[in-house]
């Protein structure tokens, strides 16, 4: 008999997790979310998967990174052609250092990710500006490139991740709202809803991001904290520098993104913390990020603005992101949240340990 499996969130985690899990015939498995697909956190993010520029170099938060890059290398093509979609992909993710950058710790990080098989280059500043002709050519410092990291469209990555998934028979129910999960029958758990009959399942994966601390505060204390992420896109009349060569270029903690072909640039910023509990007006941060974003590429200056969004990211308090783990006294409840900033870079790795956890 197969195993009864219910996912609680369909973001860029729940997707991805459904699908790795569709992958096998022994799971049957329902996906609830109380909206559309991709709306929360994923639908804020701007995809940018700092793995091999990332410091990190042992331990969980490398082998997360690790892991979830080279997945990806199969991943993306394996959706395409599944789904029969083109997922929009930037090869490359340079990061300019400012003067009071300590250099020396990234040429260590090149050494090191050699030595791990991977490529990171470090650009002295003559050969920054030739690379980078769109940057402003006052600038002297040096910059880091990983040409193996990338930026996917996470709103396209996760409806592909969809797609595929319901054609390996996996049930989606948007616009479904879960509101609690019981789990003191040791056989199975029930998911209470507003407006239907109680849902039993053997295992419930619970993805939601801010929603994850009330569905889990009856088994768990898992304190998820928002924090405002966002972004607005710039359209050009023609692409920045070097057409051959468009990565996502990083100064300062803002990304600026180039979509593709259509001469339009996503601008965001890595995070925006809430200050003493009141989060930063939308317009203030807005207005820092694109002003960062045209000192660093002064031709974006000449773009016209044609969208703006923001969102809110789910961030453990008092304790390391992600949250994947068991919770509740029969272990019948999973829970992979809060990823923070890097849900869409983690999510690989984290149905990897989410489909080994259900092993057990």
């Amino acid at each position: 008999m197969s195993t009864r499996i219910s996912i609680i969130g369909c973001g860029i985690i729940g997707a991805t997790i459904a699908y790795e899990l569709s992958q096998s015939t022994e799971y049957r498995i329902d996906v609830y979310d109380r909206q559309q697909p991709a709306q929360a956190a994923t639908g804020a993010a701007l995809g940018v998967l700092m793995g091999i520029i990332s410091q990190k170099v042992k331990g969980r938060a490398w082998n997360l990174r690790r892991d979830s890059i080279r997945r990806y290398q199969t991943l993306i093509p394996e959706l395409e052609q599944i789904a029969g979609v083109k997922i929009p992909v930037t090869q490359g993710i340079v990061k300019l250092l400012s003067p009071e950058e300590d250099l020396a710790k990234w040429v260590e990080l090149a050494t090191t990710r050699q030595e791990q098989e991977w490529k990171l280059e470090v650009w002295n500043p003559r050969q920054t500006l030739t690379n980078l002709p769109q940057i402003n050519r006052q600038f002297r410092g040096h910059a880091v490139y990983s040409p193996q990291d990338l930026q996917v469209d996470p709103v396209a990555l996760t409806t592909a991740l969809v797609a595929a998934a319901q054609l390996n028979g996996v049930n989606f129910h948007f616009d479904r709202a879960i509101e609690s999960i019981e789990a003191d029958s040791p056989d199975c758990c029930d998911l209470l809803t507003p407006d239907l009959p109680t849902l039993n399942s053997d295992r419930v994966i619970v993805t939601a991001g801010l929603g994850a601390t009330n569905l889990l505060s009856p088994h768990a204390p898992i304190d998820i904290q928002p924090v405002l992420g966002q972004a607005v896109q710039i359209r050009l009349s023609q692409p920045l520098g070097n057409p051959d060569l468009q990565p996502v270029i990083v100064s300062e903690d803002v990304n600026i993104v180039p979509c593709g072909g259509n001469n339009d640039y996503w601008v965001g910023a890595t995070v925006e913390f809430p200050l003493d509990g009141v989060m930063v007006a939308q317009g203030a941060c807005l207005e820092r990020l694109y002003q960062i974003a045209i000192a660093t590429c002064p031709d974006l200056a000449q773009g016209e603005i044609v969208r703006t969004w923001q969102g809110l990211r789910p961030r453990p308090n008092h304790r390391p992101a992600p949250v994947i783990d068991r919770v509740g006294k029969n272990h019948r409840i999973l829970v992979a949240t809060g990823h923070y900033r890097n849900g869409v870079l983690l999510a690989p790795a984290t149905a990897r340990i989410i489909s080994d956890m259900l092993l057990v």
